[in-house]
């Protein structure tokens, strides 16, 4: 395909139907393990801090996108919960590192298992063994989409 044709009708196509099934089943998958007690974008920070050594509220405000007083009053209520908790740094004692518990912590890998169940539970339900094989393989495709 030269530059200048752009994207064949093809690949339009299938860019609109990729995004579309992602983000339906994104929000379906999330849906599948949300607490009752917390907010998606509370069960986000979870996530994203179990994957941290610890981070600052500003930090994560521009990873999440909003605002660092939107941040601040989401960490503060996950620190009620008891999920988070926030430290000096030991580099520059005026900034205050988020950490998960262990109560956030067991929180991320219960949402991540009901996750993991909901997804397979509907591919063994929904699908046949061809059809799981297609996915597998169309996953390996996408997965080369998102290599640099």
């Amino acid at each position: 395909m030269s530059e200048d044709s752009g994207p064949s009708p093809s690949a339009v196509q299938a860019s609109r139907e990729i995004r579309a099934v992602i983000s339906r089943l994104r929000r379906r998958i999330l849906n599948a393990s949300q607490a009752e007690d917390i907010t998606l974008g509370q069960a986000s920070v979870l996530a994203r801090l179990s994957g941290e050594g610890g981070v600052t509220a500003s930090e994560l405000a521009s990873a999440e996108g909003v605002r660092h007083q939107s941040m601040t009053a989401t960490v503060t209520s996950l620190a009620a919960m008891g999920l988070v908790e926030r430290s000096p740094d030991p580099a520059d004692g005026r900034r205050l590192l988020i950490t998960l518990t262990a109560e956030g912590h067991r929180r991320v890998e219960e949402g991540r298992q009901a996750r993991t169940e909901w997804l397979a539970g509907r591919l063994q339900d929904r699908c046949t063994e061809q059809e799981r094989q297609a996915v597998i393989a169309a996953m390996a495709v996408l997965q080369r989409l998102t290599r640099d």
